[in-house]
């Protein structure tokens, strides 16, 4: 894995000091690391899309992400390191993802928080395998309580099968099912904005069946949104962590026209960055905060429109990383 910090370029204003800072000036390479804080990944993989019949592209989507991310403002967060992409280039699609989770589980016992980069929403199953991996080595007896809130068009829990016989991009959930399944763990999953009309009946009765919180689309508005707030707030009541995961193509195609499946009706981001901040605010009783993880799936630069999508993309990593500047700081899964 090679650390390219060379994409990290951006205006640079003296004048300012370090009030004028920008995250391309802030950011180090993940060798140089020495302590905690937010571990920047990608996963540049275009097989999960590929097996899922969808149009690839987002193998690129790490590297755009980066020189988005440069020209933000640096707010003093926590320290920001880049660990560079874990690609996908052979086709053997559970290799990457298996070691983009001994990155994901590395970076958690060193208490960073991982932002992780897509790829394609395989990425998913690669990250939840990494936090997974982590609760293990904690050896505790009892199973963790993990809540996996997805913003997402597509629910993603389609039966590994066929030509996604080893997973796909819209296999991850599934395969995260029934991982919890295999290990007697509870399976907290919530998909926010998933499109009716882009998901079959079977997926919405699979869906069901694991008991998964779902709210479509054309249910979140500006006058919704309170009991939307509600529904996420029971849900996360009910874990001691929490890992986030978006989408990109969550967003109407107006507003992320750089995606491998638009959306025609989408959820507006000004919504979208209201949830995450309750997410951000999730703690558990001892003042630790809930979100443990995070990672970004679907952004496709070759469908990127003035790099809309790919600011999008940063936008919200950016919005993560900012929250975490504050005294409540991740201390682990228990």
């Amino acid at each position: 894995m090679t650390i390219d910090m060379s994409l990290w370029q951006g205006r640079i204003d003296e004048e300012d000091g370090d009030k004028g800072a920008r995250l391309h000036q802030k950011i180090q390479p993940a060798d140089k690391a020495s302590e905690p804080g937010i571990m920047l990944m990608g996963f540049a993989c275009d097989e999960g899309v590929s097996r899922n019949k969808g149009r690839v592209g987002a193998y690129a989507a790490p590297n755009e992400v980066r020189k988005m991310l440069a020209n933000l403002p640096w707010y003093d967060s926590r320290p920001f390191y880049d660990n560079g992409n874990t690609p996908c280039d052979d086709h053997d699609l559970a290799k990457a993802q298996k070691l983009l989770a001994k990155n994901v589980t590395d970076a958690l016992r060193q208490k960073h928080f991982p932002i992780i980069v897509g790829g394609g929403h395989e990425v998913a199953w690669g990250t939840f395998q990494g936090l997974a991996n982590h609760c293990l080595q904690k050896n505790t007896t009892t199973p963790p309580r993990i809540g996996i809130i997805n913003f997402d068009a597509h629910f993603d829990l389609r039966a590994p099968s066929g030509q996604s016989a080893q997973g796909s991009s819209g296999t991850p959930f599934s395969q995260i099912a029934d991982f919890c399944q295999h290990r007697g763990w509870p399976f907290h999953y919530a998909c926010i904005g998933v499109s009716r009309a882009s998901n079959t009946q079977a997926l919405f009765d699979r869906a069901e069946l694991l008991s998964v919180l779902a709210i479509e689309d054309k249910h979140i508005s500006a006058e919704s949104l309170s009991t939307v707030r509600d529904k996420l707030q029971g849900f996360m009541s009910q874990v001691d962590a929490l890992y986030l995961t978006i989408d990109i193509d969550v967003f109407p195609a107006s507003t992320a026209p750089g995606v491998s499946a638009p959306a025609v009706h989408g959820v507006a981001y000004p919504l979208v960055e209201s949830l995450i901040e309750d997410i951000l605010s999730a703690e558990n009783s001892d003042g630790t905060m809930k979100l443990t993880l995070a990672d970004i799936a679907e952004l496709n630069p070759r469908y990127d429109i003035d790099n809309h999508t790919a600011r999008l993309a940063a936008r919200l990593i950016w919005t993560i990383a900012r929250s975490l500047s504050g005294p409540t700081h991740f201390q682990g899964v228990m």
